[in-house]
Protein backbone atom coordinates (compact mmCIF):
# COMPACT_ATOMS: atom_id res chain seq x y z
CA UNK A 1 0.00 0.00 0.00
CA UNK A 2 1.31 3.60 -1.00
CA UNK A 3 2.48 5.76 1.72
CA UNK A 4 0.61 9.17 2.09
CA UNK A 5 1.58 11.79 -0.35
CA UNK A 6 4.66 13.93 -0.05
CA UNK A 7 2.54 16.53 -1.05
CA UNK A 8 -0.27 16.01 1.34
CA UNK A 9 -1.71 18.92 2.30
CA UNK A 10 -0.90 19.25 6.72
CA UNK A 11 -3.77 18.88 8.88
CA UNK A 12 -4.86 22.28 10.60
CA UNK A 13 -7.12 23.51 12.88
CA UNK A 14 -9.65 26.18 12.43
CA UNK A 15 -8.70 29.34 13.95
CA UNK A 16 -11.07 30.29 16.53
CA UNK A 17 -13.20 33.26 16.13
CA UNK A 18 -14.02 35.58 19.48
CA UNK A 19 -17.45 37.23 19.97
CA UNK A 20 -17.26 39.98 22.71
CA UNK A 21 -19.90 41.31 24.99
CA UNK A 22 -19.27 45.60 24.76
CA UNK A 23 -20.25 47.11 28.47
CA UNK A 24 -17.95 45.87 31.03
CA UNK A 25 -16.02 43.62 28.74
CA UNK A 26 -14.41 46.16 25.70
CA UNK A 27 -15.64 49.36 27.62
CA UNK A 28 -15.49 50.85 31.32
CA UNK A 29 -19.39 51.60 31.60
CA UNK A 30 -21.12 49.65 33.73
CA UNK A 31 -21.77 51.66 36.38
CA UNK A 32 -22.66 54.32 33.87
CA UNK A 33 -25.53 52.35 33.12
CA UNK A 34 -26.49 51.08 36.88
CA UNK A 35 -26.62 55.00 38.12
CA UNK A 36 -28.72 55.83 34.44
CA UNK A 37 -31.27 53.47 35.40
CA UNK A 38 -31.26 54.03 39.14
CA UNK A 39 -31.91 58.22 37.74
CA UNK A 40 -34.57 56.92 35.65
CA UNK A 41 -36.23 54.57 38.06
CA UNK A 42 -36.12 57.64 40.78
CA UNK A 43 -37.50 60.08 38.23
CA UNK A 44 -40.80 57.37 37.76
CA UNK A 45 -40.68 57.40 41.79
CA UNK A 46 -39.57 53.70 42.21
CA UNK A 47 -36.66 53.06 44.46
CA UNK A 48 -34.46 50.13 43.55
CA UNK A 49 -31.18 49.43 45.65
CA UNK A 50 -27.44 49.92 43.34
CA UNK A 51 -26.95 46.30 44.05
CA UNK A 52 -29.93 45.55 42.62
CA UNK A 53 -30.13 47.23 39.53
CA UNK A 54 -26.08 46.01 39.17
CA UNK A 55 -26.84 42.44 39.12
CA UNK A 56 -29.43 42.74 35.98
CA UNK A 57 -26.77 45.18 33.65
CA UNK A 58 -26.11 43.18 30.06
CA UNK A 59 -29.35 41.23 29.99
CA UNK A 60 -31.77 43.09 27.49
CA UNK A 61 -33.60 45.98 28.67
CA UNK A 62 -36.95 44.30 28.63
CA UNK A 63 -36.09 41.37 30.73
CA UNK A 64 -34.38 43.85 33.39
CA UNK A 65 -38.10 45.79 33.07
CA UNK A 66 -39.54 42.66 34.04
CA UNK A 67 -37.64 41.29 36.65
CA UNK A 68 -38.31 45.29 38.05
CA UNK A 69 -41.66 44.49 38.59
CA UNK A 70 -41.10 41.31 40.11
CA UNK A 71 -38.97 42.86 42.81
CA UNK A 72 -40.83 45.85 43.37
CA UNK A 73 -44.19 44.39 43.35
CA UNK A 74 -45.31 46.64 40.74
CA UNK A 75 -47.14 46.91 37.54
CA UNK A 76 -46.26 49.17 35.54
CA UNK A 77 -48.34 49.88 32.47
CA UNK A 78 -46.60 49.58 28.92
CA UNK A 79 -46.00 53.80 29.17
CA UNK A 80 -44.55 54.03 31.84
CA UNK A 81 -41.97 51.12 30.76
CA UNK A 82 -41.36 52.64 27.61
CA UNK A 83 -40.15 56.07 29.26
CA UNK A 84 -37.70 54.15 31.71
CA UNK A 85 -36.08 52.84 28.97
CA UNK A 86 -35.88 56.05 27.29
CA UNK A 87 -34.99 57.80 30.29
CA UNK A 88 -32.14 55.06 31.10
CA UNK A 89 -31.00 55.99 27.35
CA UNK A 90 -31.19 59.62 27.90
CA UNK A 91 -28.97 59.70 31.01
CA UNK A 92 -26.91 57.13 30.30
CA UNK A 93 -25.69 59.45 27.28
CA UNK A 94 -25.47 62.09 29.30
CA UNK A 95 -22.55 59.76 31.17
CA UNK A 96 -20.86 58.29 27.68
CA UNK A 97 -18.36 61.02 28.13
CA UNK A 98 -16.83 59.47 30.94
CA UNK A 99 -16.69 55.89 29.83
CA UNK A 100 -12.74 54.44 28.76
CA UNK A 101 -11.95 51.34 26.82
CA UNK A 102 -10.94 48.45 29.47
CA UNK A 103 -7.25 48.19 30.31
CA UNK A 104 -6.04 46.47 27.02
CA UNK A 105 -8.87 46.29 25.42
CA UNK A 106 -7.37 48.10 22.02
CA UNK A 107 -4.46 46.36 22.68
CA UNK A 108 -6.20 43.19 22.38
CA UNK A 109 -8.14 43.85 19.39
CA UNK A 110 -5.25 45.07 17.76
CA UNK A 111 -3.24 41.88 18.16
CA UNK A 112 -6.25 39.74 17.06
CA UNK A 113 -6.36 41.67 14.02
CA UNK A 114 -3.18 41.76 13.75
CA UNK A 115 -2.55 37.64 14.01
CA UNK A 116 -5.54 37.46 11.74
CA UNK A 117 -8.41 36.09 14.28
CA UNK A 118 -11.91 36.87 12.84
CA UNK A 119 -14.06 38.80 15.87
CA UNK A 120 -17.38 40.83 16.16
CA UNK A 121 -19.09 42.79 18.73
CA UNK A 122 -22.17 41.78 20.47
CA UNK A 123 -24.26 43.94 22.88
CA UNK A 124 -27.59 44.14 24.59
CA UNK A 125 -27.75 47.94 23.54
CA UNK A 126 -29.41 49.71 20.99
CA UNK A 127 -27.78 51.20 18.02
CA UNK A 128 -27.45 54.56 19.29
CA UNK A 129 -26.21 53.64 22.86
CA UNK A 130 -23.53 51.03 21.42
CA UNK A 131 -22.22 53.54 18.74
CA UNK A 132 -20.56 56.01 21.76
CA UNK A 133 -18.67 53.07 23.30
CA UNK A 134 -17.58 51.14 19.81
CA UNK A 135 -16.49 54.41 18.54
CA UNK A 136 -13.55 54.30 21.40
CA UNK A 137 -12.13 50.69 20.24
CA UNK A 138 -10.22 52.27 17.11
CA UNK A 139 -11.73 49.10 15.12
CA UNK A 140 -10.52 47.95 11.86
CA UNK A 141 -13.21 48.43 8.87
CA UNK A 142 -15.81 45.44 8.29
CA UNK A 143 -15.73 44.41 12.07
CA UNK A 144 -19.30 43.25 12.93
CA UNK A 145 -21.29 44.88 15.29
CA UNK A 146 -24.71 43.82 16.41
CA UNK A 147 -26.65 45.70 18.52
CA UNK A 148 -29.95 44.52 20.62
CA UNK A 149 -32.09 46.46 17.53
CA UNK A 150 -30.25 43.82 15.01
CA UNK A 151 -31.84 40.92 16.93
CA UNK A 152 -35.36 39.64 18.48
CA UNK A 153 -34.05 38.62 21.50
CA UNK A 154 -31.24 39.66 23.50
CA UNK A 155 -29.29 38.32 26.28
CA UNK A 156 -29.82 35.44 28.39
CA UNK A 157 -31.36 34.12 24.55
CA UNK A 158 -28.15 33.38 22.66
CA UNK A 159 -29.64 35.46 19.43
CA UNK A 160 -26.87 38.35 19.61
CA UNK A 161 -23.76 35.57 19.38
CA UNK A 162 -25.55 33.42 17.04
CA UNK A 163 -25.88 36.45 14.75
CA UNK A 164 -22.45 37.84 15.48
CA UNK A 165 -20.91 34.40 14.28
CA UNK A 166 -23.39 34.11 11.33
CA UNK A 167 -21.87 37.71 10.50
CA UNK A 168 -17.87 36.39 10.88
CA UNK A 169 -19.30 33.38 8.58
CA UNK A 170 -18.27 30.60 11.33
CA UNK A 171 -19.84 28.07 13.65
CA UNK A 172 -20.58 29.22 17.22
CA UNK A 173 -19.05 26.42 18.64
CA UNK A 174 -15.77 26.86 17.24
CA UNK A 175 -15.86 30.54 18.62
CA UNK A 176 -15.23 32.03 21.98
CA UNK A 177 -17.92 34.46 24.01
CA UNK A 178 -16.18 36.85 25.75
CA UNK A 179 -17.80 38.88 28.50
CA UNK A 180 -18.70 40.47 32.21
CA UNK A 181 -21.62 39.20 32.97
CA UNK A 182 -23.53 35.66 34.26
CA UNK A 183 -25.74 36.85 30.69
CA UNK A 184 -23.24 36.97 28.66
CA UNK A 185 -22.01 33.11 29.84
CA UNK A 186 -25.26 31.42 29.74
CA UNK A 187 -26.11 33.52 26.26
CA UNK A 188 -22.41 31.76 24.88
CA UNK A 189 -24.12 28.34 26.49
CA UNK A 190 -27.27 28.07 24.60
CA UNK A 191 -25.18 29.62 21.40
CA UNK A 192 -22.81 26.25 21.67
CA UNK A 193 -20.16 28.26 22.17
CA UNK A 194 -17.28 28.23 24.67
CA UNK A 195 -17.58 31.28 27.35
CA UNK A 196 -14.16 33.48 28.88
CA UNK A 197 -15.59 35.82 31.84
CA UNK A 198 -13.93 38.67 32.61
CA UNK A 199 -14.18 40.43 36.13
CA UNK A 200 -13.79 43.94 35.04
CA UNK A 201 -18.05 44.03 35.17
CA UNK A 202 -18.01 43.64 39.03
CA UNK A 203 -18.95 39.50 38.70
CA UNK A 204 -16.66 37.13 40.92
CA UNK A 205 -14.82 34.16 39.07
CA UNK A 206 -17.32 31.30 40.77
CA UNK A 207 -20.47 33.11 39.47
CA UNK A 208 -19.04 33.55 36.13
CA UNK A 209 -17.50 29.51 36.52
CA UNK A 210 -20.78 28.83 38.04
CA UNK A 211 -22.79 30.16 34.55
CA UNK A 212 -20.07 28.53 31.82
CA UNK A 213 -17.30 30.38 32.00
CA UNK A 214 -14.11 28.26 30.74
CA UNK A 215 -11.59 30.40 31.77
CA UNK A 216 -12.21 33.95 33.38
CA UNK A 217 -9.37 36.88 33.33
CA UNK A 218 -9.55 40.13 35.20
CA UNK A 219 -9.87 41.92 32.32
CA UNK A 220 -8.70 42.39 28.19
CA UNK A 221 -5.35 43.21 29.29
CA UNK A 222 -5.43 39.96 31.75
CA UNK A 223 -7.03 37.63 28.72
CA UNK A 224 -4.43 39.13 26.22
CA UNK A 225 -1.56 38.04 28.43
CA UNK A 226 -3.42 34.86 28.04
CA UNK A 227 -3.84 34.44 24.57
CA UNK A 228 -1.93 31.45 24.20
CA UNK A 229 -4.04 29.35 26.56
CA UNK A 230 -7.39 30.08 24.34
CA UNK A 231 -5.37 28.44 21.09
CA UNK A 232 -4.40 32.24 19.04
CA UNK A 233 -1.02 32.56 17.92
CA UNK A 234 0.14 34.50 15.41
CA UNK A 235 -1.13 33.84 11.79
CA UNK A 236 1.94 31.67 9.74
Amino acid sequence: MPGPSAEAEPFSVPRPAFLFDLDGTLIDSVYQHVTAWQEALGACGISLSVWRIHRRIGMSGGLFLNALQRETGRTLDPETLAKLSSLHREFYLERVGSVVPLPGARELLATLTAHEVAFAVATSGGDNVASAGVALLGLPPGVPIVTRDQVKRAKPDPDLFLAAAERLGVVPARSFVVGDSVWDLLAAQRAGALGIGLLSGGYGPEELQAAGAYRVYNDPADLLAHLEEVGVRPAN
